[in-house]
């Protein structure tokens, strides 16, 4: 089984510098490439002088994630693609578990490692922790974080499991699979494609698992932080993307319902003084309503839509019920 790391890169020069090194040294059974999405700092030259053995595939545009991993993957032909971020520190033995699972388990489509803090190692990372899910209206929570709260790592999740999305920060995903979705979903830019993706493996039956005996560290916000308005921007707009395009059931009410939630959420911001956050909201909503158009037609291509949801609100359960870890859920 032939697995491609591919590690998607802009203006990312000193993270590469940090961080590739461990990639090669604990990835002898793969092949590395950098897909560089059309960087203006020196990344591609840096990668040609001091790392000869990684593959460079040169991306014509910064497409953003989705476009830019579209793009780079599209011609590889390795069985398994690991999709990672340059801000990701890569462990011993971290493919090994992967590659078992994804050999045993044939109907595993898409994969996700114990993904921990590289600033607090002792701690579960917010992008992705030990698995994701979503709750009746889109909200996204994992095993080991819900909302900001975040767990310690107390070997509580080293189990393989399944989850319903895997973390962008480091997905492995079948190349068969990948291609047969048509990758990635373009519109979101950057932000949520990744859950997308995988709620549309989820409806054509796939399943998508957790490994924790597979551990990496990830800074995470290298690009943009988290409290960065169009990160909040991107959040809110992508998860109505996914609500229209996957969800099962009457979507004018669960997409009216989740409106409603998102003002809630702009009147918690304007209670915290963070009025550019407010903005964002609006920004995505103004936008969600220009794809709409585009998000039903891509809706009705759907040939199933499976249940997606085991909580029907993580915002009732995190906020008015006061649960902060995912096992008392």
């Amino acid at each position: 089984m032939k697995v491609a790391i591919v590690i998607l890169n802009w203006n990312g020069k000193k993270l590469l510098e940090q961080f590739l090194p461990s990639v090669i040294e604990h990835s002898k059974e793969a092949v590395i490439y950098v897909a560089d999405n059309a960087s203006s700092d020196d990344s591609v030259a840096f990668i040609k002088i001091h790392f000869p053995m990684v593959k460079i595939i040169k991306n014509k545009e910064n497409g953003g994630y989705a476009k830019g991993y579209n793009d780079a993957l599209k011609n590889l032909e390795e069985d398994i693609f690991c999709l990672l971020n340059n801000d990701v520190e890569v462990t011993r033995n971290w493919l090994a578990s992967i590659i078992n699972t994804f050999k045993k388990e044939t109907n595993t489509a898409i994969i996700q490692p114990k993904l921990l803090d590289y600033k607090n190692k002792e701690y579960f990372e917010y992008a992705g922790a030990a698995g994701g899910f979503i709750d009746k209206f889109g909200y996204p929570y994992c095993r080991g974080r819900i909302f900001n709260t975040i767990e310690k790592d107390n070997k509580q999740y080293n189990d393989v499991a399944d989850i319903f999305w895997a973390s962008g920060a480091c997905m492995f995903i079948r190349n068969q699979v990948f291609k047969k979705l048509n990758g990635f979903d373009e519109n979101f830019f950057a932000h949520m494609e990744e859950i997308d993706l995988c709620w549309r493996a989820k409806n054509l039956e796939y399943d998508v698992k957790y490994v924790g005996q597979s551990e990496v560290y990830h800074v995470g916000g290298a690009t943009l932080s988290n409290s960065n308005p169009k990160k909040t921007y991107l959040n809110f707009r992508n998860s109505l993307f996914t609500l229209t395009k996957n969800a099962k059931g009457h979507l004018f009410i669960l997409i009216f319902t989740r409106l409603i939630l998102d003002g809630v959420a702009a009147v918690k911001f304007m209670f915290e003084f963070k009025f550019k956050q407010i903005l964002s909201i609006l920004h995505a909503h103004f936008s969600f309503y220009l794809h709409l158009g585009v998000l039903l037609k891509q809706r009705k291509s759907l040939e199933k839509r499976q249940k997606y949801y085991n909580k029907t609100s993580i915002v009732l359960n995190y906020y008015v019920y006061k649960i902060r870890d995912f096992k008392s859920l």
